[in-house]
């Protein structure tokens, strides 16, 4: 189940974007200065283009696939994790653990399914808990490899944005005996440092961060979810396990 928008992600993105137009026009310059399509190119095409170069196909789409969590994040929701948790201990301790089979079929999340057929099975605690960790530690790689994809982007940008600067006063130098073309030069230059630089700090980087920060709630809304089972594998008391739960909310 995803959650809805977030609204801070936009918000931060409009005013990143609002201080850089409103700086320009406060300057007296003029918003068009800053529309430079071949510096538009050059950096946005060079920076996805030395990303493709070092991912493979799977991860490249993954990045790009987890670029709507920062606008659409997963929903988390903790407390409602732990009073599922609490009411298959109240069943467990009732019936017993193959009292919960019948719960199986309406879990959505394949790793809940997972845990809870181990925990109906009667694997030892300790196997649910080696089990499910193999399977977060492989979800967990997973995403942060398409992280890096944003992240190498923000480290890429900023040097792509400089390459294009050169290549703007090459420009400018073969055409010195043409005043009318040395404008265009040396626009290309300043506008492409200025694609470079702001895209990898107002864009890449703060994506790559903001998704690391989701990664880790997953992660962590996943351990909840084995502390649980193995403690309804151990026969613990519904409000020790909650208390122990509790630990894991903010």
């Amino acid at each position: 189940m995803r959650g809805g928008m977030d609204f801070i992600s936009i918000g931060g993105l409009a005013l990143a974007l609002a201080a850089i137009v409103g700086g320009q026009i406060l300057e007296g310059g003029h918003i068009g200065s800053l529309l430079q399509i071949t510096a538009f190119f050059i950096v946005i095409g060079g920076t996805m283009g030395a990303v493709m170069l070092q991912s493979s196909l799977p991860v490249f789409l993954g990045g790009m696939k987890l670029l709507k969590w920062v606008f659409v994040p997963p929903r988390i929701q903790p407390q409602t994790l732990i009073e599922e948790i609490l009411s298959w201990s109240q069943v467990a301790r009732k019936g017993g653990l193959l009292a919960l089979e019948h719960l199986i079929e309406d879990l959505n999340e394949p790793f809940k399914r997972k845990g809870l057929q181990m925990l109906v099975d009667g694997a030892e605690p300790e196997k649910i808990r080696e089990a499910l960790e193999v399977e977060i530690n492989t979800y967990e790689e997973h995403l942060r490899q398409s992280t890096k994809v944003w992240e190498s982007a923000g480290g890429y940008a900023p040097t792509i944005g400089i390459i294009g600067a050169v290549m703007g006063l090459i420009h400018v130098m073969e055409n010195l005996s043409d005043p009318s073309k040395l404008g265009g030069g040396i626009a290309v230059a300043f506008v492409a440092t200025i694609y470079g630089v702001g895209s990898a700090n107002l864009l890449f980087l703060p994506v790559a961060n903001k998704l690391k920060a989701l990664i880790g709630s997953q992660v962590t809304i996943r351990e909840m979810l084995i502390e649980g089972l193995v403690a309804i594998a151990n026969g613990e008391n519904p409000r020790v396990i909650e208390t122990k739960l509790q630990g894991y909310v903010l």
